[in-house]
């Protein structure tokens, strides 16, 4: 399978790092915009600047060391926790130590292989649903379709893991978690600075109102299902969550806890697999080749209603698609954490206070890890080139204990719900329309959004 059409944009990498207010900018905007040639060539490059001591630590080995070895010396860096504790609190993504450790302990049974499996069948509803809505466009409409996938993954999680619906216009929750991220989700300059938390800060304050609208909306879910007779026991996420308790000690989640982790699942749990289906439709508008090839494999295979869950192994190249789309867009582009000690990384000596990040961004993109490093190449993915991927080289959901706890879920959700779509329907550009090249804000996005024509497929 040979990688066609023109390679779509990504920040060009700076020659030397940027100065105090190009960073500020940068960290502000787009922080991929602050990546240096070096750090896709060198696999520890270390730097002293308004953070502080920072290493960007790419070797797989090294990686390991943080995330497993010696993982216990490491801790969520205080700049990623000012950014993310604002709307997810302190929930399973932002909590750290013992109470992170029992959070993961009482929510792990929510995502075991079979329970997954089980949701299989709504996720094929789910896109099912979606595709009768294409059906009612004219062919060659133009769809923005990052809304699209938000709204589509978002009905998912209203038929799975939050059974018995959003309580709320699901439109309403997209635009509200879209604008956080917009907002409130960048990394303000004055935390950089290390400026009082008490002095405003910008993002913020435009993205309250996001805030508020999910935390009413996760409030109202919360009350609903307590007020249900039998709730306890019943097969959904939040009646599972009031029922929870830890396997070690029989302690039960907080009331702030229960809320911050349905906020948590409920964004994290579609916004990265909208992202990844959302740069998967267009990285296959830019390669027929491959998306002919894919539709080919589901034609092959035929309709998924027998047993959706087997979709993933009935569909490797549909799935390699998404890996690869992954690898070239990874759902969260950097991993960050503090060392609480002294270290040895790579060789190389790291104090106490030290910020090491883990870009899956740019372990994806090395040059000395990958051959072809920015080519669209789903066979990366496809018998014995899978087995020879090392493991730390591909971080799409993380590494060690703190590795997505959703990981199966989304990926047999993505296969699924992009198999439907592609069973029908064709994502193009226009000719002499530009993609939008990606921007990090939290997780990695289309700048602007993307408007791709939606086309069915001949018979």
């Amino acid at each position: 399978m040979t990688a066609f059409a023109p390679r779509l944009p990504i920040p060009t990498p700076r020659e030397r790092p940027a100065g105090p207010a190009a960073f500020l900018l940068g960290i502000a905007t787009n922080p991929l915009s602050l990546l240096t040639r070096r750090h896709y060539e060198e696999l520890f490059v270390p730097m002293r600047g308004l953070l502080g001591t920072t290493a960007v630590v790419s070797d797989p080995a090294a990686i390991r060391h943080i995330l497993i070895d010696n993982a216990a010396h490491y801790r969520k860096d205080p700049l990623q926790l000012r950014v993310l504790k604002p709307i997810f609190g302190e929930g399973m993504l932002t909590a750290d130590g013992a109470d992170w450790r029992r959070q993961r302990r009482t929510l792990a049974p929510l995502f075991t292989p079979r329970r997954t499996a089980l949701h299989a069948r709504a996720m094929l509803e789910a896109g099912l649903a979606f595709r009768a809505t294409l059906d009612a466009y004219p062919d060659g409409a133009a769809i923005r379709v990052d809304q699209a996938m938000a709204e589509l993954t978002l009905d998912v999680l209203s038929r799975t893991i939050l059974r018995g619906g959003l309580g709320a216009e699901p439109k309403i929750v997209t635009a509200a978690l879209r604008r956080y991220l917009a907002t409130a989700g960048r990394v303000d300059p004055l935390d950089v600075l290390g400026a009082p938390a008490w002095l405003p800060r910008l993002g913020r304050t435009f993205g309250r109102g996001a805030v508020q609208t999910l935390g009413r909306v996760v409030d109202d879910l919360v009350a609903a299902r307590r007020g249900e007779p039998g709730a306890q026991g019943r097969d959904d996420l939040i009646a599972a969550l009031l029922d929870a308790r830890d396997p070690e000690t029989g302690q039960g989640l907080t009331e702030s806890e229960i809320r911050d982790n349905v906020l948590t699942l409920m964004a994290a749990g579609h916004e990265t697999t909208a992202n990844a289906l959302t740069w998967t439709l267009l990285l296959l508008g830019a390669h027929p080749g491959v998306r002919a090839a894919c539709e080919a494999e589901i034609d092959a295979a035929g309709p998924l209603d027998d047993d959706p869950a087997a979709a993933p192994d009935r569909l490797p190249l549909v799935k390699a698609v998404i890996e690869e789309s992954m690898r070239l867009y990874p759902p969260a582009a950097t991993l960050s954490r503090e060392a609480i000690a002294p270290d040895v990384v790579a060789g190389h000596a790291l104090p106490a206070g030290a910020t090491v990040f883990i870009s899956p961004w740019v372990v994806h993109r090395h040059r000395r890890l990958w051959d072809e490093p920015d080519a669209f190449r789903p066979e990366r993915f496809l018998g014995p080139a899978r087995d020879a991927i090392p493991r730390f080289s591909y971080l799409p959901f993380g590494a060690g204990p703190r590795i997505c706890i959703g990981a199966a879920f989304a990926m047999q959700e993505a296969v699924i719900l992009l198999a439907t779509l592609l069973r029908s329907h064709r994502f193009e550009m226009q000719p002499g329309e530009d993609a939008p090249g990606p921007v990090q804000r939290v997780t990695v996005r289309p700048k602007g959004g993307l408007t791709l024509r939606v086309h069915r497929r001949p018979a």
